[in-house]
């Protein structure tokens, strides 16, 4: 290990000291989920979007808001249903009577971070308006342009369970989402001590604001210093490669997969990668962090074939075979 790798150990150290504290006051409000809640702050580290899948009453929504308390930037919750327009998410342009000209209304996406609840609910025009936003951190409305306040990031819900009156993510914008978690339940032990917490009418979910938005900006800047040696880079690329040509890899899975992941994933799995390991309190990037946060980037990028489907295999199977195949640097 070099002596500045070592020292931006150090630096990742120092900076990232707003994470554990982020972490425990999280976990005042919210009983386990810690795989939720390092998700999330890899998606705030990472500028990416995070897509969420589980079914009711996991406390999705609860965490989301607790996080926005604990690093003190606004929160918004939009409900999406199948009479929503896209206006009422990003805004429109009213008339004033008295000017005689129109003035611009900004919608509720104008904020740090976003709760796009049950998003497989609304039509496809009103799915597509997030599609700017997301990408490119702006709104247009009319002919102008308003730039999004940052640190911006959407969070979306999913339930698995109910498939009627729902309308399916597109692949495009499927593939704007860094992550997909699958939120399962909580243990035993767990819910046994929710029970204790919030077996009551009117429970604390107060915080303290622990971090800010300028220490997470600050720590962009030093999650994208993160070393990653060139072992794990062609590591990186070898795992994209082997969801579009498993044949190439002899991992057995040849007709299961009908599309693989895109560049965009080679992107997002380095991002994703390099803030596990700042999380972890580290200056460089090991094997590790690519197969902890692999499966989150690479699950909703797959599309599996009719014969995997007739197979029962799904993305999340596709992807633990790459990984149990593709020798580790």
């Amino acid at each position: 290990m070099t002596i500045s790798t070592e020292a931006l150990t150090e630096e990742v150290k120092t900076a990232g000291t707003w994470v554990s504290a982020v972490q425990n006051e999280i976990s005042r409000v919210v009983v386990g989920q810690k795989y939720l809640v390092d998700r999330l702050l890899i998606g705030l580290l990472a500028n990416g979007h995070v897509l969420l899948e589980g079914v009711p009453g996991l406390a999705k929504t609860l965490t989301i808001r607790t996080l926005a308390g604990c690093i003190q930037t606004g929160f918004r919750r939009l409900q999406f249903t199948p009479d929503l327009l896209p206006a009422d998410i990003v805004g429109t342009l009213i008339y004033n009577p008295r000017d005689g000209d129109f003035r611009p209304k900004l919608g509720p996406i104008f904020s740090n971070l976003i709760l796009a609840d049950e998003i497989n609910r609304a039509p496809a025009k009103v799915q597509s308006a997030l599609l700017e936003s997301m990408q490119e951190r702006q709104v247009t409305i009319g002919e102008q342009s308003y730039r999004l306040p940052d640190p911006f990031l959407v969070l979306a819900t999913q339930n698995p369970l109910e498939q009627e009156g729902t309308y399916q993510l597109p692949e495009a914008q499927l593939d704007r989402f860094m992550l997909k978690l699958n939120v399962d339940y909580p243990s035993k032990t767990e819910e046994r001590q929710i029970l204790d917490l919030m077996g009551t009418s009117a429970p604390n979910f107060s915080v303290q604001g622990v971090a800010s938005p300028e220490m997470i900006v600050r720590s962009r800047d030093i999650v994208n210093r993160v070393f990653i040696d060139d072992r794990v880079k062609d590591y990186i690329v070898d795992l994209i490669w082997a969801t579009r040509r498993p044949g190439d890899y002899q991992l057995g899975m040849d007709g299961l997969v009908r599309y693989g992941a895109s560049p965009r994933a080679t992107i997002y799995l380095t991002l994703a990668a390099r803030a596990h390991a700042f999380i972890e309190g580290r200056g460089y990037v090991t094997p590790h962090d690519v197969k902890s946060v692999g499966p989150d980037v690479l699950r909703h990028r797959i599309i599996v074939s009719y014969e995997a489907e007739a197979e029962e295999v799904t993305s999340d199977t596709i992807v633990q075979r790459i990984f149990a195949g593709l020798p580790v640097p």
